[in-house]
């Protein structure tokens, strides 16, 4: 099995020291779509996130209309699998799990 290794790993400050990070210490993954990782990236990578039990999946695509877009995802214990969240273009300013302020216009 290949290595997955996402754009961003976000995981608590009480595990930095830890190595390897292990999936029960990640708190949310990004994964940013680019033209041939497509299906790893819609499909793939999803499952193999949700199958490690990770909280928060986010997908960072570029839309038809050249402005980038978000989709979230969070994890269903019960299932395994990821229910689809919010979807953001211009700026996101969440508060849970934790706070993200990022204005995707300046990507």
């Amino acid at each position: 099995m290949t290595a997955i290794v996402p754009a961003v790993v976000v995981y608590p400050a009480a595990t930095i020291d830890a190595i390897p990070t292990r999936p029960e210490h990640v708190l949310s993954v990004v994964e940013v779509v680019s033209p041939g990782s497509e299906t790893t990236d819609r499909i793939v990578e999803v499952d193999q996130y949700a199958k490690a039990g990770i909280a928060l999946y986010w997908r960072i695509e570029q839309a038809v209309n050249g402005v980038p877009l978000i989709s979230t995802y969070i994890l269903d214990p019960a299932t395994g699998s990821y229910r689809t969240g919010e979807m953001f273009t211009g700026t996101v300013d969440i508060s849970a799990p934790f706070p993200v302020k990022v204005d995707l216009s300046g990507i």
